[in-house]
């Protein structure tokens, strides 16, 4: 009796996903979690893009779960007769590390009833043919996907728009049988394997929008661990311009927060409204090559070279002012300098004659006001690794990385520089610490061709209305790329002119 109770409630969970997760693992989805664990249990493709902790490793993970106790088949003397196999994979060994193996080890301690052990990044049985497991995906072997032929086989893919196609080709190549993918992500790269999924019709796809979150709609804490009210309310006011009822275009990403209409940048599409960025053919710097540099950093080791320090020196009642340290292709951070609103000066210019000291270290200090003195006092110091950067000097003989392209104006070269530098198809390998502040002012900025064929970047006026602050952050970075060198060069072949 007992035995046919039990086979009865394991049939309701076959036939009813979110019941084995409510029941079993114990979880509390929201009401688009449910619609994607339903639609993975029916259909053999799934791709999920999402705003920032919006909770798609959670649902990947509670779908991983449910398939890897629901589908295996029995013969009548309780033989397993279709095995199950469950691979779960992300760009990097951290991702598997610390985001997806956490929330399937959490699952299946939670429940305590289910069969297996974990080991490392996976879940072993009895049988060697019945398993779960976790690992990094690497272009360089495809082989390890071989292995994954059963008669029920499971691919679930995290931060999937950072997967090489080719691994996703491999892949493809074991959907036999009762197979299934799920692939989740953040929408910041408009092309490739996962952002295909969301235009195809082959897949089912979903978009998590943390506007649409419990958390977020109630104003209190529903599901914990998800995003926030407080989070959402203060990226509308950073990354959303207020507009009209008559301005308003729901294919821009337009949406009502509190009762006002608003139209978000493409920041807030993609890591609030899970929204693919709407990037303009005059925008400077794509989201996308950020968040590469910014994946690759935290991966990457510091190089042991000598350090670039761009100085940005903020004058009273602005923000604070900003260094950005970088070594070659890795910026190492962004220290903040002082207190905001208040500008000490000695302080600034003490914090780089300190860093000075190493002879093979440059600052660079933008010199067109309150960095003037800055500039001077170290000068006064002796410090000649000290240089001045002005945004408004020519930048004659200067162009990009392919000796097309010239300039308005230093500004024009040195923002430009940082767009080749980010550039992935120059592979010079950037790395950027994560910054908000940065990442915000780099999607901003505006370029455009001159009459005379050369490039300007918008006025920086512009840009400071739309942020509402001062771009303290990426002018520090772009003065880290100033061709100092070019310039003494241009120095001494002047002076036998004089002399």
């Amino acid at each position: 009796m007992i035995k046919e109770q039990y086979i009865k409630l394991f049939k309701a969970w076959q036939a009813d996903w979110n019941k084995f997760a409510c029941d079993v693992l114990k979880v509390n989805l929201d009401p688009e979690q449910q619609a994607i664990l339903s639609a993975v249990q029916n259909q053999p493709r799934v791709s999920v893009c999402s705003g920032t902790a919006r909770g798609k490793d959670f649902i990947a993970a509670v779908a991983s779960m449910c398939f890897m106790y629901l589908t295996p088949r029995y013969n009548a003397a309780g033989e397993m007769v279709e095995n199950t196999k469950v691979a779960m994979t992300a760009p990097t060994d951290r991702q598997v590390k610390n985001i997806m193996f956490p929330e399937v080890s959490r699952l299946y301690s939670r429940a305590k009833v289910l069969p297996g052990r974990l080991v490392g990044y996976d879940i072993r049985t009895e049988n060697e043919e019945w398993f779960l497991t976790g690992f990094k995906a690497s272009k360089d072997n495809h082989e390890a996907w071989s292995g994954f032929h059963a008669a029920n086989t499971m691919f679930v893919i995290t931060e999937a728009s950072g997967i090489e196609e080719t691994i996703f080709n491999a892949i493809e190549g074991n959907l036999q049988g009762n197979s299934r993918i799920l692939i989740v992500f953040n929408p910041n790269n408009t092309t490739g394997y996962a952002a295909k999924s969301q235009k195809s019709p082959r897949w089912k796809k979903f978009r998590l929008d943390s506007l649409s979150s419990p958390n977020v709609i109630q104003k209190r804490i529903v599901i914990p661990g998800q995003v926030d009210y407080e989070w959402v309310k203060d990226k509308v006011e950073a990354w959303c311009q207020r507009i009209e009822e008559s301005n308003f275009t729901e294919a821009k990403g337009d949406f009502e927060f509190d009762g006002l209409l608003y139209r978000p940048n493409d920041l807030f599409r993609v890591k609030v409204r899970g929204m693919f960025p709407e990037v303009a053919e005059d925008t400077l710097i794509p989201l996308e090559w950020i968040d590469l540099a910014q994946e690759r950093w935290k991966r990457a080791r510091k190089p042991v070279t000598p350090v670039r320090i761009g100085a940005d020196v903020a004058g009273m009642g602005r923000d604070n002012s900003i260094f950005c340290h970088r070594m070659d292709h890795f910026v190492e951070k962004l220290e903040i300098v002082g207190t905001a609103g208040s500008a000490d000066h000695m302080l600034v210019a003490g914090k780089l004659a300190n860093l000075l000291k190493h002879p093979s270290n440059k600052a660079f200090i933008d010199t067109i006001g309150e960095g003037a003195g800055v500039y001077s006092r170290l000068d006064e110091l002796g410090y000649k690794n000290a240089f001045s950067c002005k945004f408004s000097e020519g930048a004659e003989g200067l162009t990009d990385v392919t000796g097309v392209y010239r300039f308005a104006n230093m500004r024009a070269y040195l923002f430009w520089a940082v767009r080749d530098w980010l550039n992935p198809a120059n592979e010079q390998n950037p790395c950027l610490p994560p910054c908000d502040e940065l990442t915000e002012e780099l999607t901003e900025i505006k370029w455009k061709f001159q009459s005379n064929g050369s490039i300007i970047i918008e006025p920086k006026d512009d840009i400071k209305k739309r942020l509402r602050r001062s771009t303290d952050y990426s002018d520090s970075l772009a003065n880290t790329f100033y061709p100092h060198d070019k310039r003494e060069e241009e120095v001494q072949d002047l002076s036998g002119v004089f002399f």
